[in-house]
């Protein structure tokens, strides 16, 4: 019969759910490249298709003179989480990358999902970077978030990418030089837990004009040097993370992984600085 569809009728095949590679998981603003506005252009530059989980929803990060918005509610985000099984989206995951959280409670929802995930989907890659603060800002997360990680999340991740300040409030351990750096986040490898991921390590031990990340797994440590550039704006974390959870995806080996990640990292900061933007701005291989 001319016009007919096949699959307007009864018996049709269902259609399928759209293919999710990562959940990532972590912050969202309008304005600005941070969180998932970060990982989800670093993700989809290796092919892979993200669901975005917001944690906080803010118009722009808290440097600013104003800001608006605040933690998604935790029925909300819980919800986000169900979802996914409930749509039955995550037949195909490959990894889930957890970033900024907004509240313990999230922490804790999440880690209870996660471990769902992986009673499901034990291969599924679980990348935490434990987002708490840094050397020239301090703590600007939750109180109790430092807890929370080592509770709920610490035992679930295959890998950490805290940065040097981060790994001191997860450990207690000053990391003064590389060989304190590897101690330190050996203290972390419980669980799934195969690696570390230190940026800005041992920053007293730098030479001039570089900085250090240092990969650390039970029996190696790597110390990857890379330029300091001279640009400050927010989101490299969450750009390292991503790109080091896409690689390892794609069949790069941590190690392998961190090294595209560094240089990833240094080619947005290059092109930030040159055009003197107050945020992040990413090669167009990856917009």
């Amino acid at each position: 019969m001319d016009g007919f569809d096949p699959t307007l009728s009864g018996t049709a095949a269902p259609l399928l759910p759209l293919p999710i590679d990562v959940v990532s998981v972590q912050s969202q603003v309008v304005y600005g490249r941070v969180g998932n506005n970060v990982a989800l252009p670093a993700l989809a530059g290796l092919g892979l298709t993200t669901a975005a989980v917001p944690t906080v929803a803010f118009s722009n990060t808290p440097h600013y003179p104003t800001i608006h918005g605040g933690a998604i509610p935790i029925e909300w985000f819980e919800g986000y989480l169900r979802d996914l099984f409930a749509r039955d989206a995550l037949g195909h995951l490959r990894a889930i990358l957890a970033g900024y959280m907004g509240s313990v409670e999230q922490v804790r929802a999440l880690g209870a999902w996660i471990e769902q995930v992986v009673a499901a989907r034990p291969d599924v890659q679980v990348v935490v970077d434990p987002v708490i603060g840094d050397y020239d800002s301090g703590e600007y997360v939750s109180p109790g978030m430092v807890d929370a990680y080592r509770k709920h999340l610490l035992a679930l991740a295959d890998g950490m990418t805290p940065n040097g300040f981060e790994l001191q409030r997860l450990t207690g351990q000053a990391g003064a030089d590389i060989a304190e750096v590897a101690a330190a986040a050996r203290t972390l490898l419980v669980g799934r837990m195969q690696w570390v991921t230190v940026t800005s390590a041992a920053p007293m031990t730098w030479a001039p004009g570089e900085m250090a990340v240092a990969v650390v797994t039970r029996d190696r440590y790597e110390v990857f040097k890379h330029p300091r550039i001279e640009a400050t704006p927010k989101g490299t974390g969450d750009l390292f993370s991503a790109a080091v959870t896409g690689r390892l995806v794609t069949g790069s080996t941590i190690f392998e992984a961190v090294a595209a990640a560094c240089d990833q990292v240094v080619a947005a900061l290059r092109l930030t600085f040159d055009a003197r933007s107050a945020e992040l701005l990413l090669p167009r291989a990856m917009v």
